[in-house]
Formats: structure tokens, sequence, C-alpha cells
């Protein structure tokens, strides 16, 4: 019995060794600037903290995201956009979530804070957009003028 000792004492570090690492890395892709942004070091941007919580059509998110949203914060960058659905997908963390104050649980990193589950997108064509349901994980396209329930998170690349 004596012989397996060193191996159940390596094993077990070995585990607790990795599961630290995953913890350090996963605190480490989101950075909260303490000014409403959120540093994402996986994808090289930078997200607003919480949505513009309250309800928005695709255009006014456009217009919210440019031209309202940067002066909200301390520092004005000038490069704010809308997130592509893409982007919006590595938000969503089946794991976590907590009722939004629209009713609906909402299943994003604990770094940003919606107000209801869903979120435009960047992706227009015609009379449709893009958006992301952090509700149930999944994307797909409404009417630009649809507006109840939808929300917008501003993001920039970093320089």
């Amino acid at each position: 019995m004596s012989r397996f000792l060193p191996v159940s004492i390596f094993f077990i570090t070995l585990v607790s060794f990795l599961a630290a690492a995953n913890l350090v890395h996963t605190q480490e892709r989101f950075i909260d600037n303490g000014d409403g942004t959120v540093t994402d070091t996986m994808l090289n941007v930078m997200w607003a903290a919480t949505d513009n919580q309250g309800d928005i059509n695709w255009r006014q998110a456009q217009q919210w995201v440019k031209y309202t949203f940067p002066y909200t914060i301390e520092h004005n960058y000038d490069n704010w956009r809308m997130p592509t659905i893409d982007e919006l997908k590595t938000l969503y963390d089946a794991d976590k979530g907590y009722e939004s104050l629209c009713g609906l649980k909402v299943k994003i990193v604990s770094a940003i804070e919606l107000t209801c589950a869903w979120v435009w997108t960047s992706e227009m064509k015609f009379i449709s957009a893009g958006f992301f349901n952090f509700h149930r994980g999944y994307s797909s396209t409404d009417r630009i003028g649809k507006y109840k329930a939808y929300r917008v998170l501003a993001v920039r690349d970093l320089e």
C-alpha cells in the first residue's frame, strides 16, 4: 500500500494544479476596467460592462453604440460598434446565469450584465438583423423594427 501513496499524492497535486491553472485562465480573460468597460483578452476587444438597459430596435441600437454609449464612460474611444454573432457566442455561458430585469434567465459570462436575453448584432440584410439569445444560447434574425426585449452591447477592437 505504501508504494501507491507517492503516486496518489502526485495525481492529487497534478489535478489541483490543472484546476488552479484553469481558474486563473478564466479570470484573466475578462478584466474589469472600472469605467463601465471590460477587456476581453481572448478576442482582443473591449466590451461595455452592461447593455443599453431598455427596449431598442436595430437602428436605435446602432445610434446608441455610436452616439450615446461613448459618453457614458470615462474614456471617449471613437471606435465603438455593434458585435458580430460570433463575438456574442463567445460570451454565452450555459453553466452560469441569473434572472434579468425582464424576468428571463440570462446565461452570460459574469463580467458583463444584461437586462434581457436578446442582443442585436451588426449583421443586417434587407429588413432583418441578427441577434443572439442569451437565455437559450442560439442566434437568429428578426425585423430591424422590432424592439421589445432587445438590447445592444457596445464593443470595440483594441489597437
